[in-house]
């Protein structure tokens, strides 16, 4: 019996309408595009502005948008899992909800964080429930709506985040394409450099945590920096090597988009040539779990069956890792 492997084989993304520039940061707080850009390689971000809704709105409109690509009935779908960072609520799940809003009755659902590795780590799970030929739909969705975390008065974290969603379609495959390798990590001895420190058990919400803004994201841009660039570069590395692969063979590179400079940074190390490298963190920023479904949701028309995709991310906690994928389908575009 050949070997089940996993493949991707739809995608959708939803961005909501409102856009921060870069401009309009200038009025918030101290900064200007110049110093932004120089420093992120971000001009804009989109933030959801709807009342009442959060990020499993951003999921259900990236759910849809698959569901309506790939013609599926939802009713087929077995599995949701909704990597966030930023649930709906506490205890109720976001992928439950979310299943249910898209008719994913069949679903069972759960929710994956792992910061901005959230959406890495989830591939490799999604990946492990196919390959058990127990399941033959899951839809993988990174979703995140950071707006709720940020402080708009703090210039290190403002000016990176934005809202946003992303889904992929994993299906069994007998032929030589899908998730071929990974190589995951995480050192947990990194969560006091990024983090939002009020809001679960060891720190609750306070009126006096709220007044101080304790429940905002924090970083030590720095340390944070320091440690994206080692360990991406390092797992990319790694699963290149134990797959003989080079920059030759390799045809993409989809890294986690938190900074320019990191991308760069991990293209570098292995000598990837500039067209070869998905990059689109001028347009959304940081949108956490869901950068790297927005990446193949904004290339897709130019992937092509059998290309070699690297997928890399580094995520507060810390977590980090790379996965070696080969792209399944040609573009009907």
């Amino acid at each position: 019996m050949s070997k089940i492997s996993a493949a991707i084989t739809a995608v959708g993304a939803y961005v909501p309408e409102y856009v921060l520039t870069n401009q309009i940061l200038e009025t918030m707080v101290d900064t200007n595009d110049e110093w932004i850009t120089t420093r992120t390689g971000i001009k804009e971000r989109r933030i959801l502005k709807k009342e009442g809704e959060g990020t499993s709105y951003l999921a259900i409109k990236a759910a849809e948008d698959l569901i309506a690509k790939k013609d599926i009935d939802p009713k087929d779908i077995e599995l949701v899992i909704v990597a966030t960072a930023t649930p709906d609520m506490k205890a109720a799940s976001t992928a439950a909800y979310t299943a249910a809003k898209i008719g994913a009755t069949n679903a069972f659902s759960f929710d994956m964080d792992a910061a901005c590795s959230s959406f890495l780590y989830g591939m490799s799970v999604a990946s492990s429930f196919i390959e058990s030929g127990r399941y033959k739909n899951v839809l993988l969705i990174g979703a995140d709506k950071m707006s709720s975390l940020i402080n708009y008065k703090d210039r290190a974290t403002c000016i990176i985040f934005g809202d946003g969603a992303g889904a992929v379609l994993f299906e069994p495959t007998t032929e030589d394409v899908g998730l071929k390798d990974e190589y995951l990590r995480s050192d947990g001895t990194g969560r006091e450099f990024l983090q939002a420190t009020y809001g679960g058990s060891v720190h609750p919400l306070t009126h006096e945590a709220l007044d101080n803004g304790g429940h905002y994201a924090f970083q030590e841009g720095r340390t944070v920096f320091k440690n994206a660039v080692f360990n991406m570069a390092d797992a990319t590395v790694k699963v290149l090597e134990r797959n003989n692969l080079d920059k030759d063979s390799v045809d993409w590179l989809a890294a986690h988009q938190a900074n320019k400079r990191i991308i760069d940074a991990t293209a570098q190390r292995i000598d990837l040539a500039e067209e070869k490298v998905m990059m689109n963190i001028h347009k959304y920023g940081n949108t956490t779990s869901a950068t790297l479904p927005l990446l193949l949701n904004d290339y897709e028309s130019q992937l092509k069956k059998g290309d070699n995709i690297i997928f890399a991310a580094f995520g507060g906690g810390f977590n980090w890792g790379a996965i070696y994928l080969k792209w399944a389908y040609n573009s009907k575009d």
